[in-house]
């Protein structure tokens, strides 16, 4: 055993380290470690340093390629799942636009969104090229098998690419397969939807067409319904409903009017020359004249007329059930002819009697003179007077519907033709007015051919006749509610009537032109007071037409020129 040698320090002086000796023992480890490590390796070939550098750079580049194949693998996954999410969101988005947006709108951004997931598809696939060839390179310079290697994965990476690739040509087509399909689909319900409209309108004309010629004559009616049953089923095949739907109706209105309910369709003239409100004219005439006949024809020195007649809703209604339904000879009644006409006029008379008597009467008489300075003297005398009784009495629909034998149909029939409801269609037929202005015309057309005056003065208030051409113009305002909203006073004098319209602005002098509604007043002495009024009923051609209570003890309608020198102004309600 060789001696240990030893070193005498002297304590206390600084301890000198040899910088040679220290880097010669490094030098030695460093050599004992590398030589135990290259005989441990796993080849012999390593037992040089060059040899080993050479396995490290060999392994480094195998790692390398490793690395890229996985990195190229995962890139493609990504790319593949990328088209796949894209083709995706390309159907939804032609889903909801093939929904909202019109057909070829839908087919464009869908073609388009096709595209751009291709364009995605091939910049993957460029991406993967150039991934490749870097590949390639890669393993040019680290091997033959590392080269095969990446190529088999290129290969698989290609075919995935590939696959995704001919998906999205395939949805692409698909889609536009389907856009072209839901395009025609498209066209031809358009066509369908056109074909439908224009049954429809031309429908509709037929039935504008129709319920007019309906109106005039029940023979074009029947024609109407024949070519509105064509129509109906050409509109059917058409799947035009509203076409269906408006035929419906004509014929439910051609039904109606062939019902007693067509009298209030004979406002118009049906060819024959006649309406409703020209019959009923000329029976008006005719029943003045007959008055007029009567006191022509008997000499008298007072008259006294009393009564009234009929009204001509109620004569009307009686007319047209009677006519419908009569089981001889039923007719409509939305036309009128000669022979109508006579039935009309039969039902008017004896539903409305004239009679007439004289009495002749002595009895005192009181007249008043003035002497000549200004004195009023009073004479009394007898004297042997005649006086003409004319009286007109009239029957009720009731009555009527009892004199003719109705059965409990045609009294429904009457009552629902007479209901409230309908006041504004007898307005119609018979003065052709409507509107509220001409609501108080219509009243007092009603109230023609009444003699004495009789309910409008006892409804005032009077317990017997006064001159009541006032009370009549108020009874008509209160009929149509003027006088509960202040639109019109209730007057029995004409100057207090004149004078309420003038406080409130609401007046016109004789010049002015007025309108239906509008009251009139006259002055007949020319003293510059009011002593007659009356009602517009209408202004035509510089003529004012209006409706008179109390004209001759009667209501009746008169005319005046425009701006007459009897016409002492105007009441203008505010209505």
């Amino acid at each position: 055993m060789p001696d240990i040698k030893t070193r005498n320090v002297v304590k206390g002086t600084v301890k000198a380290i040899d910088k040679s000796a220290v880097a010669a023992e490094r030098m030695k480890d460093a050599y004992i470690r590398t030589k135990d490590k290259a005989e441990q390796g796993l080849y012999s070939a390593d037992n040089s340093p060059n040899e080993y550098a050479a396995d490290r750079i060999t392994g480094g580049a195998e790692s390398a390629a490793r690395e890229a194949v996985h990195q190229f693998d995962k890139q493609g996954r990504r790319g593949v799942r990328t088209t796949k999410e894209n083709i995706s969101k390309a159907k939804e988005h032609f889903r909801q636009k093939k929904t909202d947006i019109p057909k070829k709108q839908a087919q464009k951004k869908t073609a388009n969104g096709m595209r751009h997931s291709a364009d995605t598809a091939k910049k993957s696939i460029k991406t993967l090229e150039r991934s490749g060839k870097n590949i390639k390179q890669t393993a040019k310079s680290t091997g033959k098998v590392t080269i095969k290697s990446a190529k088999g994965s290129v290969k698989t990476a290609q075919k995935t690419i590939k696959t995704a690739e001919q998906t999205a040509k395939t949805a692409i087509k698909t889609t536009q397969q389907a856009a072209k399909v839901a395009q025609k689909t498209a066209q031809a319900t358009a066509r369908a939807a056109r074909a439908a409209a224009h049954a429809a309108r031309a429908a509709a004309k037929a039935a504008v067409v129709t319920a007019k010629a309906v109106a005039k004559a029940i023979a074009l009616a029947v024609k109407a319904i024949i070519a509105g049953t064509k129509a109906l089923i050409a509109a059917i095949a058409a799947g035009g409903w509203i076409a269906v739907l408006v035929i419906i109706i004509i014929c439910l209105i051609a039904l109606l009017i062939g019902s007693c309910f067509g009298i209030f369709f004979s406002g118009e003239d049906s060819g024959s020359g006649y309406t409703m409100q020209n019959v009923v004219q000329e029976i008006n005439a005719d029943y003045q004249t007959q008055i007029d006949t009567t006191k022509a024809n008997i000499s008298y020195d007072v008259l006294e007329m009393s009564g009234s007649r009929a009204v001509w809703p109620e004569v009307l209604s009686v007319y047209a059930v009677k006519t419908t339904t009569d089981p001889d000879n039923a007719q409509e009644v939305a036309t009128i002819d000669d022979s109508k006409k006579a039935i009309l006029k039969d039902i008017f008379w004896q539903m409305n009697e004239i009679s007439s008597r004289t009495e002749t009467k002595t009895e005192e008489v009181v007249t008043e003179t003035d002497d000549g300075h200004g004195n009023i003297v009073e004479t009394t005398t007898t004297q042997t007077r005649t006086y003409l009784y004319i009286t007109v009495s009239h029957k009720t629909a009731e009555d009527m519907a009892n004199q003719y034998g109705f059965n409990e149909d045609q009294r429904e029939q009457l009552a629902e033709l007479l209901a409230d409801e309908n006041n504004s269609l007898w307005t119609s037929v018979l003065y052709g007015i409507s509107g509220s202005d001409g609501e108080i015309v219509s009243v007092a057309l009603s109230q023609i051919g009444n003699i004495g005056g009789e309910p409008y003065w006892s409804w005032y208030g009077f317990s017997g006749r006064v001159e009541w051409c006032a009370c009549f113009v108020s009874w008509c305002a209160n009929e149509c509610g003027y006088i509960e909203n202040g639109i019109i006073p209730k007057f029995a004098g004409c100057i207090q009537g004149s004078d309420w319209f003038k406080e409130r602005g609401l007046w016109q002098d004789g010049s002015f032109t007025p309108s239906a509604g509008q009251i009139i007043f006259f002055d007949w002495e020319g003293d510059g007071l009011t002593d007659h009024v009356g009602i517009v009923e209408r202004v035509e051609n510089g003529t004012v037409y209006t409706v008179e209570g109390n004209s001759g003890d009667e209501c009746r309608q008169n005319s005046y020129p425009i701006g007459s020198s009897v016409i002492y102004g105007y009441g203008c309600p505010a209505y």
